[in-house]
């Protein structure tokens, strides 16, 4: 049972009504998922968050930038320096969450697990020439930031589950219905809040 801090009897009213006006349950899989593939899509960077792989155990996050997706949009791609702390975090600890947030306010939350892969032909197919300005050239015609730099890995994000909220209506609608439910109380309409659970994830992976 989840812990209540108000102690509040709300009776038949939701405790959270905002949760339950923008709620969108009346969706397909296949709908949910093209929505979310789209939006992290755009994007384009999210804030990696690992436990440390020393003794804190504390989280910290990384931003990263999107390489490419997999399953049908569901898994998640990025490159990395394999010599990096990060690498350290996942091999202790491969739950990560990935954070993606645009400046409309819309945002997505993946939990998933992570491994690292070093396979050439993987990192040679999603590699950017932008990767240099982040692993540098050291001078000794191996770690050049190339294709072929072997610090150069590629961390897969397999989802788990995913929750997400993307506007149901344009900025204008949005204001309006903000300032109208802090004037009457009504919680405002103005998101679509989606859950992906397990099950579903599991689901479209055995078809994509």
């Amino acid at each position: 049972m989840a812990q209540q801090f108000s102690n509040a009897n709300t009776g038949s009213k939701p405790a959270d009504p905002y949760k339950e006006t923008n709620r969108d349950n009346d969706v397909s899989v296949a709908q949910k998922v093209e929505d979310l593939s789209n939006f992290i899509k755009g994007c384009k960077f999210g804030m990696m968050t690992t436990r440390e792989s020393n003794r804190s155990g504390n989280l910290v996050s990384r931003c990263m930038a999107l390489a490419a997706q997999e399953a049908g949009g569901i898994d998640l791609l990025f490159h990395t320096n394999t010599e990096s702390g990060k690498t350290d975090d996942l091999t202790t600890d491969p739950h990560v969450n990935i954070g993606f947030l645009s400046s409309s306010g819309d945002w997505a939350s993946i939990s998933g697990t992570a491994n690292i892969v070093t396979d050439r032909s993987l990192v040679k197919q999603h590699y950017s020439s932008q990767l240099k300005a982040w692993l540098g050239d050291l001078g000794d015609g191996t770690h050049d930031g190339s294709e072929n730099d072997p610090r150069i890995g590629v961390i897969r994000v397999k989802m788990n589950t995913a929750h997400y909220a993307v506007a149901n209506k344009n900025v204008v609608s949005r204001v309006a219905e903000v300032a109208q439910g802090a004037m009457s109380g009504k919680p405002a309409s103005v998101n679509k809040l989606r859950e992906i659970s397990e099950q579903e994830v599991n689901t479209w992976r055995a078809s994509h």
